[in-house]
């Protein structure tokens, strides 16, 4: 599910760092392919993974056979990165502040993370280090709450599952016209897997232990209560939202 509500830092996830690389979902091929479709051709592609996390996009990218630069301004979830993905390139860093040099990247790309994003000072960031007709692309993977039983579980949460955090992403004159696409796919999942990762949300991590522990509660009580989940296995369907965009070359 997007909690796309009220975080208000995304360094929050840190504090339970393993269980963000466990429970979270991947991103598929298809949708990191069409994401690079504009570089594709590109020889010895290389790629920055901004706002890492603990590399659920760099995964994806790897074996894809792409070279992966990780960038994640908070150490914990660097070090689960690093430790997942051994020999993968990793800096601390972060969309405003991104460590490298000028013209040096094909692409970024953002999985859950563009909406942490100032983006006022982000893009002009992204587009220094990019090569010229380099891509920006966003991801999000959300929950399809247009199932009964997730549309239950935003209710719980007490969120608006009819927004999308495409709507807070906004068009810069450094980058072409901004284009979308979904994407579908699923995440096998059990009763205790999907409460733990609910678990790793950022409001939930922030609220204290007696109102989490209520909270994750009602997640498995109304799990164990519909019938699509009451049986304690079954599939996740979640919509995946990518949007990219290429860098405008001079006097565009």
């Amino acid at each position: 599910m997007s909690n796309s509500g009220d975080e208000q830092q995304g360094t929050s996830f840190g504090s339970n760092a393993a269980g963000y690389a466990e429970y979270r979902p991947d991103y598929p091929l298809e949708a990191i392919d069409w994401a690079l479709a504009p570089v594709a051709g590109r020889p010895q592609l290389t790629v920055v993974d901004l706002g890492a996390g603990t590399g659920q996009l760099t995964k994806g990218l790897r074996a894809a056979g792409i070279a992966v630069i990780a960038v994640e301004p908070d150490a914990r979830m660097r070090d689960e990165l690093v430790r997942n993905h051994p020999g993968v390139e990793a800096h601390i860093g972060s969309a405003e502040r991104i460590p490298l040099p000028d013209a040096s990247v094909d692409a970024v790309l953002a999985g859950n993370a563009f909406h942490w994003f100032d983006q006022e000072k982000a893009f002009p960031e992204i587009a220094r280090v990019l090569r010229p007709g380099g891509v920006v692309a966003a991801l999000w993977n959300d929950d399809d709450a247009r199932v009964d039983w997730i549309a239950g579980l935003a209710r719980i949460f007490g969120w608006d599952s009819t927004t999308s955090p495409t709507d807070r992403l906004r068009q810069h004159p450094l980058f072409t016209d901004l284009e979308h696409a979904d994407f579908r796919h699923s995440q096998s999942c059990t009763t205790d897997s999907m409460v733990a990762r609910m678990g790793t949300l950022s409001p939930v991590l922030k609220l204290p232990e007696q109102q989490r522990t209520e909270l994750l509660g009602r997640i498995r009580q109304h799990l164990d209560e519909h019938p699509d989940t009451e049986k304690g296995e079954f599939e996740l369907p979640i919509r995946l939202t990518v949007t990219r965009a290429e860098l405008r070359g001079a006097g565009e």
